[in-house]
């Protein structure tokens, strides 16, 4: 806006000087003489003509490029207008930093007669007696009831740059046939990854978010949500941490999420020009690109890649059609296009095409252009057709009382025809 407002006062100021130049050209020069330029304006006035050079076209020229530059920034909304700006740490991840999923198998105690049955269940009894005998006590399984005991497998997920002595969040979920983990405790419980290694120490008294009580001579239970999953907040403590390098060779790679070539080429554009001391950066596929780290950032990774995180991209989203037919949700992207095309399902018929109207008036003697413009025009007819935009599809369908089934049929249909250019997803 500020430089829209400096080109309309300098063309002003322009214009007011020609005006006045040509109404008073005395007052302006003096008695019909020409003004004295002093001795080095006139010298390089006169090399300019002798080379064939004007300096006040080249002046205009370079106006020009400037004015068609600035309308082609406040021209109509290209793509990249019609969609915000992300912070790239919000659409990739660095290479390496990542989580870790782990597991173990434990025992509940504490069980108000809820746990498994020991008629139906034999691993209750023979891990009972396991663990009875680590501690010194040997016990026979099939002596054990285990009415009060659960079985159960305990998950977690070991975040990134976790260190030792860190507590996670568990869950607990029950194996066997108990009824429920109310009032619960989970016995200590070591939690091993992909390896083997244990890298956690889960232990305590487990959360449900569900409640059940009854019972009795009359037979009548109430029960609100699960009670055989749980979980333990802050329930398991890190032992072991997880190695892992920011860089290879001195390169840092972001992973988009999800991968798309166009967005790699603009992440790598904005990492080029936001960071001139980079030497290299490359977008090796449509998910990796690696940056070479420079010399003067060598010593302070974490900086370079809190500063890369925060630049802004614009991410290519993929035209996609999202169905949810058993809730009748349809999710359409504002690119999606469909060719014009006749529809007929049913009792409906439909009419997709652009409707084309009067444009303005005609410029310089010309002709004025029939411009295309959305809307939905119904015809009163046996077969109720309906003239609509590819934006007004799914809102017409919804007024003539299509079902999310018909919906569907009709989108299934579109795209097997190749009218519909976009990708139909039914989830």
């Amino acid at each position: 806006m500020a430089s829209i407002q400096k080109q309309l006062l300098s063309s002003f100021i322009r214009i007011t000087l020609i005006i006045l130049l040509g109404l008073f050209p005395a007052a302006a020069f003096g008695n019909g003489e020409e003004p004295d330029l002093g001795p080095d304006v006139t010298a390089a006035v006169d090399q300019d003509m002798d080379n064939g050079t004007d300096t006040d076209t080249g002046t205009d020229a370079e106006n020009s490029e400037e004015d068609q530059m600035e309308f082609w920034e406040f021209g109509p909304d290209d793509y990249e207008s019609r969609y915000p700006e992300v912070r790239v740490k919000d659409i990739a991840r660095i290479l390496g930093v990542r989580g870790n999923q782990l597991l173990g198998i434990g025992l509940v105690t504490g069980l108000a007669g809820t746990g498994d049955n020991s008629s139906s269940v034999d691993f209750t009894a023979q891990a009972i007696a396991n663990m009875l005998n680590r501690a010194g006590f040997p016990t026979d399984p099939n002596e054990i009831k285990v009415e009060n005991f659960a079985l159960v497998m305990i998950l977690c997920d070991l975040p990134a740059f976790a260190r030792e002595g860190d507590s996670i969040d568990v869950t607990v979920a029950a194996m066997g046939d108990c009824e429920s983990l109310q009032g619960g405790v989970l016995i200590m419980t070591p939690l091993k990854a992909a390896n083997g290694e244990i890298y956690a120490v889960a232990q305590g008294p487990v959360s449900l978010a569900g409640f059940g009580a009854g019972g009795g001579s009359g037979g009548t239970r109430s029960q609100t949500n699960f009670l055989t999953v749980g979980r333990i907040p802050n329930g398991a403590y890190v032992e072991r941490e997880v190695d892992f390098e920011l860089t290879q060779d001195n390169i840092l790679t972001l992973v988009l999420m999800p991968p798309d070539f166009t967005t790699a080429i603009r992440l790598r554009d904005q990492i080029a020009r936001s960071f001139p001391s980079v030497t290299d950066v490359m977008a090796v596929d449509a998910a990796s690109i690696e940056i070479y780290v420079p010399r003067n950032y060598e010593n302070d990774i974490v900086r370079f890649i809190s500063e890369v995180e925060n630049l802004t991209v614009v991410p290519d989203i993929p035209n996609k059609v999202i169905i949810n037919e058993r809730t009748g949700t349809i999710v359409m992207g504002a690119g999606v296009q469909i060719i014009p095309v006749a529809i007929a399902h049913g009792a409906l018929s439909i009419t997709v095409a652009n409707i084309y109207g009067e444009g303005g008036p005609p410029i310089s003697g010309g002709y004025s252009l029939a411009l295309p413009r959305a809307g939905t025009v119904i015809e009163e007819s046996p077969a109720n057709f309906v003239r609509i935009t590819s934006e007004d599809l799914v809102a017409a369908l919804n007024a003539l009382g299509a079902t999310p089934t018909d919906i569907v049929a009709i989108f299934q249909a579109l795209e097997a025809s190749g009218a519909l250019q976009a990708e139909l997803e039914i989830i």
